[in-house]
């Protein structure tokens, strides 16, 4: 019998997170923390040999209740799922989206099915839009090509696909990065993701000034997508503290996280929050990554060191 297991990266988010979810641009990249997961044949479903259940693991419950529209399974196959993950769980490093493009790939393997990049990060997407009630294809589009991508609300060079959800659609292009020293600082804090967008989303419909924000974080991560391309990486380290300010004018942001962009900023060209916030991570750009992952830890929380430019989901089988 076949066995398949499959990996994918967790992400970064240079710039534009919430905003992305209003279809503004927004620049991920995937990096050397990754998810692997184990699939095989089974008496019932589990996961790490535990009865599957949706209030612990709502990404693959969500799979495995609609394997017929996802992975043309049939609904009534029982299923295995060992997961293993370097990626802390609520950390705002694309646990979720790591977690059902690896097990969406490992599916389609399981199958025979080709491995096609734009269908399963499709498929990934809406089960990330689904669990959470409001989402964008960045981080199943970043977990499943690997490297960088940059999402647009317009086609440009270097376009992969498109995904579109009710009124929004999104282009999503290969982003070719420069080497760049990178640290993320976790804070140790699990924020789920859903929550804190839905926070941005009613703060938007209330007022006009968050939408002005949302704008505001469109236009700079342009910026950023030209400094990337210019390989000026004091200027998006600039555009990215920028970015952080107007998410925690947002309410995003939080004392701890703030206190480890505090930490790192001396030794970094920029530092933000990157992902949904209210916890989870933070990144700096630096070329002294050594001082900043001190620092960090010094704060209370917990740093890596990570590489970019990784590869996306990979599958493996054996007998």
């Amino acid at each position: 019998m076949i066995v398949i297991s499959a990996s994918a990266p967790g992400k970064i988010v240079l710039m534009g997170e919430h905003a992305v979810v209003f279809g503004k641009p927004a620049i991920a990249l995937a990096v050397n923390l990754r998810l692997r997961c184990r699939i095989d044949h089974s008496s019932e479903n589990l996961v790490n040999g535990q009865p599957l259940a949706t209030a612990g693991n709502p990404y693959l419950s969500y799979i495995v209740n609609n394997l017929s529209k996802n992975t043309d399974i049939p609904s009534n196959q029982q299923l295995s799922f060992d997961v293993l993950s370097d990626i802390p769980a609520g950390s705002g490093l694309g646990s979720s989206a790591a977690l059902s493009v690896a097990t969406i790939g490992a599916l389609a393997a399981l199958e025979n099915k080709p491995l096609n990049e734009e269908a399963i990060s499709k498929k990934a997407f809406e089960v990330e839009y689904d669990v959470q009630g409001r989402a964008s294809p960045m981080d199943s589009s970043v977990s499943t090509h690997g490297g960088g991508i940059f999402l647009d609300s317009k086609k440009g060079p270097d376009f992969l696909w498109q995904s579109t959800r009710n009124d929004k659609t999104w282009y999503i292009h290969d982003l070719k990065v420069p080497q760049m020293g990178m640290v993320i600082g976790y804070t140790g804090i699990r924020k789920p993701t859903g929550p804190m967008i839905s926070r941005v989303a009613s703060y938007c419909k209330r007022t006009k000034f968050a939408c002005e924000i949302i704008d505001e974080i469109g236009d700079i991560t342009l910026e950023g997508a030209e400094a990337i391309n210019h390989n000026d990486i004091e200027k998006l380290g600039r555009l990215m503290t920028k970015n952080h300010k107007l998410l925690a004018i947002l309410g995003v942001s939080s004392p701890e996280l703030q206190n480890l962009v505090d930490a790192a900023l001396p030794h970094s060209y920029g530092a933000k929050l990157t992902g949904g916030g209210g916890g989870g991570s933070m990144i700096a750009l630096t070329d002294k990554p050594e001082k900043v992952y001190k620092a960090i830890k010094l704060r209370g929380g917990t740093p890596y060191i990570v590489h970019t430019g990784v590869d996306g989901l990979k599958i493996s089988e054996r007998d």
